[in-house]
């Protein structure tokens, strides 16, 4: 009895559920993952996970929000951009340099101003945590106020991602359309040491963690409750006295700080940010992974995010012309067929097979009554 228990408290929705699921991705993450994978593929998997990262903001605005987020780029390019410059002023202190290498090249030999703040490593995470979230507010607000939704938001954040791409291409103080790369610390780390590339793959995997935790919090507390309410009956919630924009906006500015981070991250891990890495191709690649893996689900986004990064690295290797389609293939049927992803199709799969009926079993004839014995007649 103690045995079905234990296995019943671990199967069923609950903390004992929830404890052991996050043990178990520990465990793969910090444990099984380097012990297997080599730096290559370990660092591969680190950008994988900071696609994640994104995906689990965009399955809280999307999934659960029904804001359809097709520029998370920009606020993913903040973040990196914010770190990159960091890194480029330390490497060029480093140097004794006055100008990071490819403004010398440019013939720049002043630091722009926008660049001084970001010499202070405090000041670079103040800005990616603050920077990204600040502007997906005021954003969110001045169109979430004017009930601005659906199909009209999609091509909204759309558009900002292709002018904030097209804005870093004619830039030549951020590298222009080669982007910053060539980093050589992080934060007083030597990034061509394996160690510290090992250290950023398990900040990336904590931060994962966390961010999911997070939002679980979200979905379950009572707000995640108004944000499904707000995607499915808004002008009721309104009705009952809430304000369906600042709910909104309030996911909206998880979605992008999530973003942000994962930017950041994306940086160190990666080497090189640059126009191509923030524009409406990542964008839309962040939003396939989510509809893929399931976007009203927890765990589905980071699943699908990491599948479908991991296919196009591969795939990409033997296919490089034939990967494009075959990921718009896959966007396509998804949408079309399998709304909820392969989570749904999981979920699905589960009810039918708990409401299935089982055949009857005939019930047993009964057995006929002992009869007193007859005396024999003489």
């Amino acid at each position: 009895m103690s045995s079905t228990f234990s296995f019943r408290s671990f199967t069923k929705p609950g903390p004992v559920r929830t404890a052991s699921g996050f043990a178990l991705a520990a465990i793969v993450l910090f444990g099984i993952a380097p012990a297997v994978l080599s730096d290559f593929r370990l660092g591969l998997l680190g950008k994988f996970l900071c696609f994640a990262i994104v995906a689990v903001g965009i399955g809280l605005a999307w999934g659960r929000g029904g804001m359809l987020t097709l520029g998370q780029g920009v606020f993913f390019g903040l973040g990196a951009y914010i770190m990159a410059m960091h890194l480029k002023i330390a490497d060029a202190e480093l140097r004794g340099d006055a100008v990071p290498d490819f403004m010398q090249i440019a013939g720049i030999r002043e630091l722009p101003a926008y660049w001084v703040p970001f010499s202070s490593p405090i000041v670079t995470i103040l800005a990616i945590l603050i920077v990204p979230a600040l502007i997906a507010a005021l954003l969110g607000f001045g169109v979430f106020a004017r009930r601005v939704k659906g199909a009209y938001f999609a091509i909204l954040s759309q558009a900002l991602a292709a002018a904030f791409a097209i804005l870093l291409v004619g830039q030549q103080s951020t590298g222009g359309s080669n982007g910053l790369n060539r980093f050589r610390t992080f934060f007083g780390y030597d990034l061509a040491d394996p160690v510290n590339k090992r250290m950023l793959f398990f900040i990336v995997a904590a931060i994962l963690l966390l961010v999911v935790a997070a939002t679980r919090q979200l979905m379950q507390s009572r707000y995640g409750e108004l944000l499904v309410a707000v995607r499915d009956q808004e002008e009721r919630v309104r009705f009952l006295g809430y304000e369906p924009a600042l709910i909104k906006v309030a996911a909206y500015t998880v979605a992008a700080f999530f973003a942000g981070i994962a930017g950041a991250m994306f940086v160190p891990i990666v080497g090189i940010i640059s126009p191509a890495d923030v524009g409406i191709v990542p964008s839309i690649a962040f939003l396939i992974g989510v509809a893929i893996g399931g976007r009203t689900t927890l765990l589905g986004p980071v699943l699908g995010a990491v599948g479908v990064a991991w296919a196009q690295t591969t795939l990409s290797e033997n296919f490089p012309s034939a990967w494009t389609y075959a990921q718009g293939l896959l966007f396509i049927v998804v949408v079309g067929f399998f709304p909820a992803g392969l989570a749904g199709v999981i979920t699905l799969l589960r009810r039918r097979r708990r409401t299935t009926p089982t055949e009857p079993t005939p019930p047993a004839e009964p057995e006929p009554a002992d009869l007193p014995e007859m005396e024999p007649v003489r």
